[in-house]
């Protein structure tokens, strides 16, 4: 299974929901995947899977 490397985020069921006469029938159940990219930057040398959100996190520089 694909999950990012450095928080573990993978992905979620999502689904929606019909209403027919008054009640709610939950009709389409989907995988929603984390958006997984290729980088570098997480272990020098070595190609790792990494989320967007920690893609940015990673690649912000340090304030003085």
């Amino acid at each position: 299974m694909r999950a990012c490397e450095k928080c573990g985020k993978s992905y979620k069921m999502g689904g929606t929901r019909k209403l027919l006469r008054g009640h709610y029938n939950q009709t389409n159940l989907t995988k929603k995947k984390a958006n997984l990219q290729w980088t570098n930057l997480l272990h020098p040398g070595k190609r790792s899977q990494v989320c967007t959100a920690c893609l940015r996190t990673l690649s912000k520089t340090k304030k003085k």
